[in-house]
């Protein structure tokens, strides 16, 4: 079969699939097996693919098609500008996230040569992105997941980033940090209700539940860090959240019972309160 002809035939398994942007996902599959992007496609279409990169072709859409992340299948995702190495155990990066990236790189003007703690770190594309776009920072990223770090440290060392990366448990580690050090501590948590995970995307559903659940609530992670890791700050220290939909008046509650004010918070394109940051008094 030719390159278009595979193509084709690619949106039209998808589109029966049920998947919500065929085409695109077709043409990022073309992409990454035959290196053509669409201008290539049009004007070199015609070309046959080899039998062993239309198998290797076939594979990836019949996995798309069974709702394996888009992402998984290519390897990698762009976020923020940089790349980033992503797989099955580890959260893909979204462009939710940049909210309170955005508000923590604003925030570290406050500060000089500010040191910045993020905590369930993931693949890395909070801490990754502050390292590089915060002059003189300090980053420090915490990951539990033995699936995850791999990952993190992987997409530390491809986007040369000055990074301190380490293998723990943000319930149990807190004793390996120092009181009063850190001048933002960032996270992006699980804050998915456990009972809702179920109701989820399918490509959600076959992202790591541990990066997904934030308990019977969706709080559990919010509590524990507001309540155990506020100590980790300096005073007039910042601390900053992701937030699920719905999730924005609780977190600032909690927060503000710990001694946070000065609120900033940041809406999505999707008009959810995706992201918060306040500063210690």
């Amino acid at each position: 079969m030719t390159i278009e002809e595979l193509y084709r035939k690619a949106k039209y398994i998808l589109l029966k699939a049920g998947i919500e942007d065929p085409a695109f996902d077709a043409l990022c599959l073309i992409e990454k097996v035959f290196n053509y992007n669409r201008t290539m496609l049009i004007a070199k279409g015609d070309t046959v693919a080899t039998d062993v990169k239309e198998k290797e072709f076939l594979d990836l859409v019949e996995k798309r098609a069974e709702f394996e992340p888009l992402q998984y299948l290519l390897g990698s995702w762009n976020f923020m500008g940089y790349d980033f190495f992503v797989g099955k155990g580890v959260l893909i990066p979204r462009e939710d996230t940049s909210e309170v990236v955005t508000l923590c790189i604003e925030q570290a003007k406050k500060y000089q040569n500010p040191k910045i703690l993020d905590l369930c770190a993931g693949s890395g594309a909070i801490s990754v992105v502050l390292a590089k776009e915060i002059p003189n920072a300090e980053v420090t990223a915490v990951e539990l997941s033995d699936k995850a770090f791999p990952y993190l440290l992987k997409n530390i060392e491809h986007n040369n980033a000055d990074v301190k990366a380490i293998n723990g448990d943000i319930f149990k580690c807190l004793d390996e940090f120092e009181d009063g050090y850190f001048d933002i501590i960032v996270s992006n948590p699980p804050y998915i209700i456990r009972d809702e995970i179920k109701t989820l995307q399918k490509e959600v559903q076959l992202e790591p539940s541990m990066a997904l659940d934030g308990g019977i609530d969706g709080y559990d992670f919010y509590r524990f860090i507001i309540s155990n890791w506020t100590s980790k700050l300096k005073q007039n220290g910042s601390m900053a959240f992701e937030l699920g939909e719905g999730q924005m008046d609780t977190v600032k509650n909690l927060m503000a019972q710990e001694n946070f004010a000065d609120f900033k918070e940041k809406i999505d394109l999707g008009d959810i309160q995706r992201a918060i940051i306040g500063t210690l008094i």
